[in-house]
């Protein structure tokens, strides 16, 4: 496996990894949006197979100077337990780091605290994430 940054990735590949995390709803420009998520992203890194597949995928969302969410986290079902998310996670954190990003944040969804809290994320208390609808 090979965890590279990337400024660009196969669409498809990028779409059937968000269709797999359940995080994808289909629409006529749906994926026109990929490059640029990619682009946009602080830091776009993916999990390159040995046969050149995409086995997983993680971003960085940030100003560059202060803050920094890792975000859309995600393996390919026929990769996971094998410490890929660990190691995106892990990447990704310490790419924000070399930059003198401190402070790192990410939302987690139900079930993945645990994997986050052996990662050093705490739960931040008297904080409410919020999204307009």
């Amino acid at each position: 496996m090979r965890y590279e940054i990337v400024t660009k990735a196969p669409i498809d590949a990028i779409v059937s990894l968000y269709q797999e995390a359940g995080w994808w709803q289909e629409s006529a420009h749906s994926r026109d949006i990929i490059p640029a998520m990619i682009a946009g992203s602080f830091c776009f890194m993916v999990v390159k197979t040995d046969t050149g597949g995409i086995a997983g995928m993680g971003r960085v969302v940030s100003d560059g100077a202060s803050d920094a969410y890792i975000q859309d986290i995600v393996v390919a079902v026929a990769f996971r337990g094998k410490g890929i998310g660990r190691e995106l996670v892990t990447r990704l954190a310490a790419f924000c780091r070399e930059r003198a990003i401190e402070w790192i944040c990410l939302l987690a969804q139900p079930g993945t605290k645990e994997f986050y809290a052996r990662l050093g994320f705490k739960e931040m208390e008297n904080y409410v994430p919020m999204r307009i609808v």
